[in-house]
C-alpha cells in the first residue's frame, strides 16, 4: 500500500518534535508549511501555503502556537483552508494510552505522555513530552500542554489554553477557555476563562491586574 503523502505546519519546534511522532511506515514527509519567507532549512523542504490548494491529496499536521499566540490556534489553524478529513493525529509509540481514551483529530501526543482511563482530548491539542492527563479530564479543542504537566482526574480544561510546563492541577476543577498557566504553577481551584496564572498556589495576575486599574 503506497505511503499517504505528509505536510507539516509550520516550521517550528513542535512541528520539528513532531516528526518522531509520525509513523513513517504510513507517512512520507513531503516537508514543512511556514508563513516565514525567510525560513531556511538544509534537511526540509518549507513551502508556502499555496501547496495545500494546489495538493488536496496531501495530509496534514498542524502545530502552530506559543505562550504568545496560543488564543489564536483556531483562528490561525482554520485559516489554513482545508478540510478536517486531511488532518491527521500523531502520537509517538512510547506515549501509553489508557482504556477508553478519545483523541480528536490533529493532535500531537509526544513522548511519555500517559493518558489515563477515559480522558478525552479534543481536536488540534498538542501534548508535550512527559505530561500526564489521569482518569476521566477533559482538554478541550485547541489547547497546548506543555511537558512534565499533571493533570488529576476529573478535571475540565477549556479550549484554547496554553498550561505551562512542570504545572500540577488538582483533580475536579475546571479551567475555563484561553486562559494561560504558567510554568511550574500549581493550580488548587477552579479558574475563569482568560486568566493568567502563576506561582504556588497560582493566582490570578489578570485579576490583580484590574484591580489596581479600578
Amino acid at each position: 500500500m503506497p505511503k499517504k503523502k505528509l505536510l507539516v505546519f509550520p516550521f517550528n519546534g513542535n512541528g520539528i518534535e513532531a516528526l518522531d511522532c509520525i509513523s513513517f511506515d504510513a507517512y512520507e514527509l513531503v516537508g514543512f508549511v511556514d508563513d516565514d519567507p525567510l525560513k531556511k532549512s538544509d534537511q526540509y523542504d518549507i513551502y508556502t501555503r499555496e501547496i495545500l490548494q494546489k495538493h488536496k491529496e496531501i495530509y496534514v499536521l498542524a502545530v502552530p502556537g506559543s505562550p504568545t499566540s496560543f488564543r489564536r490556534r483556531e483562528e490561525i489553524i482554520s485559516s489554513l483552508g482545508i478540510n478536517s478529513s486531511r488532518f491527521i493525529t500523531a502520537i509517538h509509540p512510547h506515549a501509553c494510552i489508557g482504556r477508553n481514551v478519545q483523541i480528536g483529530t490533529n493532535c500531537l501526543i509526544m513522548a511519555g505522555a500517559v493518558l489515563t482511563s477515559n480522558a478525552r482530548i479534543g481536536n488540534h491539542v498538542c501534548v508535550l513530552p512527559n505530561s500526564v492527563i489521569h482518569h476521566d479530564a477533559v482538554v478541550g479543542d485547541y489547547t497546548l500542554i506543555g511537558s512534565n504537566v499533571a493533570v488529576a482526574g476529573g478535571t475540565i480544561i477549556g479550549s484554547s489554553c496554553y498550561i505551562g510546563s512542570g504545572t500540577n492541577i488538582i483533580n475536579g476543577i475546571s479551567i475555563g477557555d484561553a486562559s494561560l498557566i504558567g510554568l511550574g504553577s500549581n493550580i488548587l481551584k477552579n479558574v475563569t476563562g482568560d486568566s493568567k496564572m502563576v506561582g504556588n498556589p497560582a493566582r490570578n495576575l489578570n485579576a490583580h491586574f484590574s484591580k489596581e486599574v479600578l
